[in-house]
């Protein structure tokens, strides 16, 4: 099993631990069907100016540590006999917007990709943990995969969340360690399964504006994130 890592021990990895740890968290996406196909990849932070990331094209479950891909922070690819995801974009958007982040992954979970799909955010207040771990999930309007447009389409909400919807497209998810960004991959899911319940169910029961703040403040307390996402 893969550890967590202090912030201060991430760039003290070697490059290979790195390595190993993007494709056991790809594999981990692909076995739980977060992904299918080739869709979705990862990145993490090696140092100020380069960044390891899975290649094009290639199954996240079925990954080498040989071919994934360094590339410098304005995407120049540096090493690897691969080619860089077209969606690497997206990566070096939050590398630059948010220095605390150390590790990206973008998925299509079925039941958040479906809100996504659906146009909506996952931005209700529902469970105390999720506003605790997430605060919410906001919704980035639609834009082509792989273009600046998709990175201006996700500028507004970077800042303030460590995780976003893609409409009719997926889900990204970030955090200062690749085991931290992966759980919040895992809780965007849970969080949507859990909303799709109410939906069915046909009522939501919203804790109160009160209720929030208190999480909130807990969430600052105990360092949960770097942000100040009230929503």
């Amino acid at each position: 099993m893969v550890d967590t890592y202090p912030l201060e021990t991430i760039f003290m990895r070697t490059e290979r631990e790195h390595r190993q740890e993007i494709v056991y968290f790809g594999k981990q996406l692909y076995d739980r069907s977060f992904v299918a196909a080739t869709d979705g990849n990862i990145s993490v932070r090696l140092g100020h100016d380069r960044i390891l990331a899975t290649p094009t094209g290639m199954s996240k479950g079925m990954m080498r540590e040989d071919d994934l891909v360094v590339v410098t922070a304005s995407g120049v690819k540096l090493s690897g006999h691969r080619e860089v995801s077209s969606e690497i974009a997206m990566h070096l958007l939050i590398y630059r917007m948010r220095p605390d982040v150390h590790a990206i992954v973008h998925a299509h979970p079925p039941t958040a990709t479906g809100y996504a799909a659906a146009g909506m955010a996952l931005d209700k207040a529902l469970v105390s943990e999720i506003v605790l771990s997430l605060g919410s999930v906001p919704l980035a309007r639609y834009a082509t995969p792989g273009t600046t447009a998709l990175c201006d389409a996700l500028e507004p909400h970077v800042a303030n969340h460590n995780a976003i919807l893609m409409a009719n497209h997926g889900v990204v998810a970030y955090a200062d360690d690749l085991h931290k960004a992966y759980m919040n991959m895992d809780t965007v899911e849970h969080f949507a399964k859990i909303a799709l319940v109410t939906h069915v169910l046909g009522r939501q029961q919203v804790l109160s504006p009160e209720d929030v703040e208190k999480l909130m403040e807990a969430r600052q307390k105990y360092h949960v994130v770097s942000t100040t996402n009230r929503d």
